[in-house]
Formats: C-alpha cells, sequence, structure tokens
C-alpha cells in the first residue's frame, strides 16, 4: 500500500520527466531547418555576370531606353541584382537609374513552407513609381506567392505606368499565373529541388547551386 507521500513523489517524478522531454524552440527551429545536398553548378561567377549583361540590353530594348526606368529588387538578392543592373544600363545610356528595395519577410520562397504567405516589411521604397516604368527583380521564381506580395507593396507606394518581372532564374513550379517578362535562365527543377544563389554582396560567394533536400 503506498502512502500519500509516496503518490506524491510520484506525482513529482512525472512532472520532472515533462520538463526534461520539452524541446527548445532553437531545436525545433533547427529540425525544421531542410538538410540539403549539393546537385551540382548552374552557373559561375562569369556566367552570372555574363547573364545580367543580357538582361540589361534587354530591358533597354524593350523599354526604348532607361528615360521612365526604375529598377526595384526584392530583398534580399534581388536587391544587388537590381543594383548592378541598374550600373550596366545607366553605363550603356549615360544617365543613372533609380533603384529600390522591397523587403519582403518570407524572400526565400524555395526555403519557406508552401502555408505560409510572405509579409511585406514596412519602409521606403526609395523613389517615386508614379508613372514609372518599373522592373521588379528577384533572383528566384518559384511558386509567385512572393511576387504577388511585392506587387501589393509596390502599389501601396503608388502607381507606376507599367510593372515588368526580372528574375535570374525561373524554376517552374508556379501556383499563381505570374510570367517574368526578362528571364536570366529557365531551370526545370523537382519540388524536392532548390536554387541557391550566391551572390558576393549577400554570401561572399558567387555562384547558382541546384540543391536537394535529404
Amino acid at each position: 500500500m503506498h502512502s500519500a507521500s509516496d503518490g506524491e513523489s510520484v506525482l513529482r517524478h512525472r512532472a520532472a520527466a515533462r520538463i526534461i522531454a520539452f524541446t527548445p524552440m532553437s531545436d525545433l527551429q533547427t529540425a525544421s531547418t531542410p538538410k540539403l545536398r549539393e546537385k551540382g553548378r548552374i552557373m559561375s561567377a562569369s556566367e552570372i555576370e555574363r547573364t545580367l549583361v543580357r538582361l540589361a540590353h534587354q530591358i533597354i530594348e524593350k523599354n526604348n531606353g532607361a528615360e521612365n526606368l526604375g529598377l526595384v529588387g526584392i530583398r534580399r538578392r534581388g536587391v544587388p541584382i537590381a543594383e548592378r543592373l541598374a550600373t550596366l544600363i545607366g553605363g550603356i545610356e549615360k544617365r543613372a537609374v533609380d533603384t529600390g528595395v522591397l523587403d519582403i519577410s518570407f524572400y526565400r520562397d524555395d526555403l519557406s513552407t508552401r502555408d505560409v504567405r510572405p509579409v511585406v516589411a514596412p519602409g521606403s521604397l526609395g523613389f517615386d513609381v508614379n508613372g514609372r516604368d518599373v522592373i521588379l527583380i528577384d533572383d528566384v521564381l518559384y511558386t509567385g506567392r512572393t511576387i504577388r506580395a511585392a506587387l501589393d507593396a509596390l502599389f501601396d507606394h503608388g502607381r507606376p505606368r507599367r510593372v515588368q518581372l526580372l528574375v535570374l532564374i525561373d524554376r517552374g513550379h508556379r501556383e499563381l499565373p505570374i510570367e517574368a517578362t526578362f528571364v536570366g535562365r529557365t531551370v526545370p527543377t523537382s519540388q524536392r529541388e532548390i536554387i541557391e544563389v550566391k551572390l558576393r554582396e549577400v554570401d561572399n560567394d558567387e555562384q547558382v547551386l541546384l540543391v536537394e533536400r535529404v
């Protein structure tokens, strides 16, 4: 026969067991981070540079110059792409090109879960978009959810005359009817595969990799 004190001891033991079994949030976050295996390199640094030069010329041709042009990069890697393109276009057209930034919390559409909506962080865009020909720029086009959020945010800042989309890589698997006007490279992928764009301004590296969840 167990005494009351024995019962209290059992309860304390069970409570202690529950506390020991508690998993810290940091461990949960680590566990949810996908483990990736590199499958191959899609673009080298020189290939990225040549692609941006080609895209700069395509932008100029489609927009009849750069007089009314503004480039808006989606943070993070869309921003250095926009800045590099502005430098290239400015050098060709001999005029400065405005650049701006949109901060989308889940900018890595590749790595975000399918049930999470991208969230726009408030802040100044960087220039007046009203009546401008705006090029919206991101590194990877995947489901289209990030671009949808970016378009909503862009129109919160004003009314552009026209909006075009430029991406370095289009990997397919669209969930929304969104297509890019300018594409650096189209790379067919499976759902398990991920495109990793590395740029020196953000990653201190310069290449595009194809990796896979393991």
